[in-house]
């Protein structure tokens, strides 16, 4: 299976896509949207198109997008809500389920705290994807989340099959 991360943001929407077999993970590609344009919208747009092209080469068959938290900057927190908007649909648009992670659980399933910092994801990321070249720090997070849904994914198959089993 094919796994598609997206850390959303407004300026900056990193991407990140693993291939998962078993428990075993493999890197495909990672990068991160620049958004470009005058105003909002064209900037949305932007970030749309990109990862549309994105969904379009790569064919991912399920993406996860981290959950954004509020803060203090409430248009600040409104406009990453709009950018996560576009990190959901696009991929909706695809046909593609969408998960959704807090923050804290994609640090815990990749780093093992709640309360990781970048570095230390960055880390994680580069043992879990050896040889990996992480295009930056968004990107990173964005194959974090990855990582984090492909763990989710197993989990699910797992128990799906024990439940079938069981019921045979």
């Amino acid at each position: 299976m094919r796994v598609l991360g997206i850390d959303p943001g407004l300026r900056n929407m990193g991407w990140g896509v693993v291939d998962t077999s078993g428990s075993r993970l493999a890197h495909v590609a990672n990068g991160v949207c620049h958004s470009e344009g005058a105003d909002l919208a064209m900037r949305l747009l932007s970030l749309h198109d990109q990862l549309s092209a994105i969904v379009a080469e790569l064919a991912p068959d399920a993406a996860a997008v981290e959950q954004t938290f509020v803060n203090k900057d409430g248009a600040g927190t409104l406009k990453l809500g709009q950018a996560r908007g576009i990190a959901m649909l696009v991929p909706a648009q695809a046909g593609l389920p969408v998960g959704e992670y807090a923050p804290n659980a994609v640090k815990k399933a990749v780093v093992g705290v709640g309360h990781a910092d970048k570095r230390q994801i960055e880390h994680m990321v580069k043992l879990q994807l050896p040889g990996v070249q992480i295009a930056g720090a968004d990107a990173a997070d964005a194959l974090a989340i990855a990582i984090c849904h492909a763990h989710h994914l197993q989990s699910a198959g797992t128990l799906t099959q024990a439940l079938a089993r069981a019921g045979a």
